[in-house]
């Protein structure tokens, strides 16, 4: 069976992570010793870096993994210039020394477990499946590296973003359609986006689970009224777009998302919302048979 690409696995396995509960045990917390605000923060997850860097100050990173600046994984790629970037192995936490290790989680991390008795203060922080548990992601790592106030102003200014998005018209069903026929169904943080830009998960009419495939029949038959993507559509470059471009889909309108703004809770949420509400509430494509109520 042909390879899943990167971005579909991370994709995947943070809608599983969530599922299975990643917020329990602690989560949260700093785990071991450590005096006062830290001046060495590690990183070792795509997701923290994008927190850490938003809220602590550039001298106080040590170093985020080299995801951080790939923009089809991470929202702050621009942002994460000059920050130094590391692959997370246990040699490189030796060299780095760092006070504080952050990930989702840090505590199961292999490369810190491997150090043995080596032990090092660690922030596990929750997975985010909604807009709440994004604010709380947020106010523990702003506590964490000892500037909660700025993690209120940061909630304060997406509070705002989402404030101002217009209200929508009726709803409209879509689909978070990946590579391969990858279908993000309800739970997950796509789908906390979708609602609250007042459209309906065409998973949620089909009642799938979180993540499934669901097959180019399948959807043609669903026809719902915009299909959610990565990227504007163009020449199929593999196996893997080549359904994305079936004539059979090519009158459903796309709506491209970059999943940077959707694979992590975090401000990019606002953006993702607003590029989805502004569709929303524009003039209602007639398209296909799956409708609100319908």
């Amino acid at each position: 069976m042909p390879a899943v690409p990167a971005i579909v696995r991370l994709s995947a396995f943070l809608v599983l992570a969530t599922l299975a509960g990643s917020n329990a045990g602690g989560a949260g917390t700093v785990a071991g010793a450590m005096n006062g605000a830290p001046r060495r923060i590690l990183s070792i997850n795509v997701c923290a870096d994008q927190l850490v860097l938003a809220l602590a100050d550039r001298d106080q990173i040590a170093a985020l993994t080299r995801n951080v600046t790939d923009p089809e994984l991470s929202a702050s790629a621009k942002q994460a210039r000059g920050v130094p970037t590391v692959g997370g192995s246990a040699e490189e936490i030796l060299a780095l020394a760092p006070d504080l290790v952050v990930g989702m989680p840090a505590s199961g991390s292999p490369a810190l477990l491997a150090l043995g008795t080596r032990r090092y203060a660690t922030l596990d922080v929750p997975f985010a499946n909604n807009y709440a548990d994004i604010l709380t992601s947020i106010r523990v790592v702003a506590r964490a590296v000892g500037h909660p106030d700025r993690g209120e102003a940061l909630i304060a200014r997406m509070n705002a973003g989402l404030a101002r998005l217009p209200r929508a018209r009726a709803p409209v069903v879509a689909a978070y359609y990946q590579r391969r026929g990858y279908l993000t169904g309800t739970g997950t943080l796509v789908d906390d986006m979708m609602r609250r830009a007042g459209m309906v998960n065409l998973a949620a009419r089909l009642n799938r689970p979180p993540l499934s495939i669901l097959s180019l029949e399948e959807m043609v038959a669903a026809r719902p009224d915009y299909l959610i993507v990565e990227s504007p559509t163009g020449p199929a470059h593999d196996q893997g777009t080549q359904m994305l471009t079936h004539p059979a889909l090519r009158d459903i309108p796309r709506i491209a998302i970059p999943q940077a703004w959707t694979v992590c809770g975090g401000p990019a949420y606002v953006q993702a919302v607003r590029a989805l509400a502004m569709k929303a509430n524009a003039p209602r494509p007639a398209t296909g048979s799956v409708r609100s109520g319908h």
